[in-house]
């Protein structure tokens, strides 16, 4: 048994011997790869509309404007600076400017005027240049910016259903 161990030593001497030469005289080289990637800033949106309801030129909104609220959805890259506006509309009164707009929603000929505004206070106009537009830097996850929309009071017309489209612009 002892002779059998001392061949085995032998044995696992010269292999691991012969292991240890041949990664000995192993030649390696190496090179750097390189990776690269780019971001570029990206915006995505969309919008839940301003839907006012019914208006009552008779009764209830005779002495009081009617409000709604609807949102405008952005996600936009990381730290990107970027400026929302709102369009002037269809169906802008004659004098509206980008800045400040006078929007109208139509009923065929007839048209209720109303107004889309920054904050709940209904102080600050919504418009399309940059200085009547909202500004926000991008997260990366989804921001809901609400749109306040006031239908002033007193404005007698015939019943129908009355509507506009205000294009939403993301700048960044």
């Amino acid at each position: 048994m002892k002779a059998f161990a001392k061949i085995s030593l032998v044995l696992a001497t010269a292999i691991l011997t012969v292991a240890a030469s041949s990664s000995a005289s192993a030649q390696t080289s190496t090179s750097n790869l390189s990776v690269t990637a780019n971001i570029n800033n990206n915006c995505a949106i969309s919008s839940t509309p301003v839907a006012f309801g019914n208006y009552d030129p008779i009764v209830g909104n005779l002495t009081s404007d009617l409000t709604a609220t609807g949102t405008v959805l952005v996600t936009c890259t990381i730290g990107d600076n970027t400026v929302i506006t709102l369009g002037e509309g269809l169906n802008k009164l004659g004098g509206s400017t980008p800045a400040v707009p006078l929007r109208q929603a139509a009923n065929s000929g007839n048209k209720l005027n109303y107004f889309l505004y920054q904050e709940s206070s209904h102080t600050t106009g919504w418009g399309n240049t940059g200085a009547a537009g909202i500004s926000i830097t991008g997260s990366g996850i989804q921001q809901s910016i609400p749109v306040y929309g006031v239908i002033g009071h007193g404005q007698n017309m015939p019943a129908g259903s009355y509507t506009d489209t205000v294009v939403v612009t993301v700048s960044f």
